[in-house]
């Protein structure tokens, strides 16, 4: 690990470590909040997958987010499967940020704007976390490793058949 990805992961993981401790000890006071969000999603969710054992309350959805986002986070902060905690987190900030900083919802002034700056910080955060989702630490991802291959194994079989073709030409000169 380069010593930028060993200083960055875990820098981009406190942000989550804090907002999930946060998230636990103060559940009830972001649950109202939370409704928002799963009042919409939670039925979507249902019939996707009916029979699924899925929560009907805000306080158990804040922590289940919070546990997730303390998990991911210690696995990127650590290098643990890093892109998949990256991209694990990625997607736990959208609920969170439409959720937590509605500021389209504001009246006050200045209340919107604080809300706007956060929504952005965290709009900012999720890309960030999607460039570490992307990032293979100068290894070549598996799209590529998958076309690599498949390009030895035609070559490999492009050689295979000149050489049958070869051996059976000298089979055949002397048999003759």
């Amino acid at each position: 690990m380069t010593p930028v990805r060993l200083i960055a992961r875990p820098l981009l993981a406190s942000t989550f470590f804090v907002g999930a401790v946060n998230a636990l000890k103060h559940t009830d006071k972001l649950a109202p909040k939370a409704a928002r969000m799963t009042d919409r999603v939670a039925p979507l969710v249902r019939k996707a997958a009916p029979g699924a054992p899925l929560p009907t309350d805000a306080r158990t959805y804040v922590r289940v987010n919070a546990g997730v986002q303390l998990l991911a986070a210690a696995a990127l902060a650590t290098g643990r499967a890093p892109r998949l905690a990256s991209l694990v987190l990625a997607g736990s900030m959208v609920p969170t940020t439409l959720a937590g900083h509605a500021f389209w919802e504001e009246s006050d002034p200045a209340a919107k704007n604080l809300q706007r700056l956060q929504f952005f910080k965290n709009t900012s955060v999720v890309g960030g976390l999607l460039l570490a989702g992307v990032d293979t630490e100068g290894k070549p991802g598996l799209a590529w490793r998958a076309g690599n291959a498949a390009s030895l194994a035609r070559k490999d079989a492009k050689r295979l058949a000149k050489d049958v073709r070869r051996e059976a030409r000298l089979a055949k000169a002397q048999l003759s």
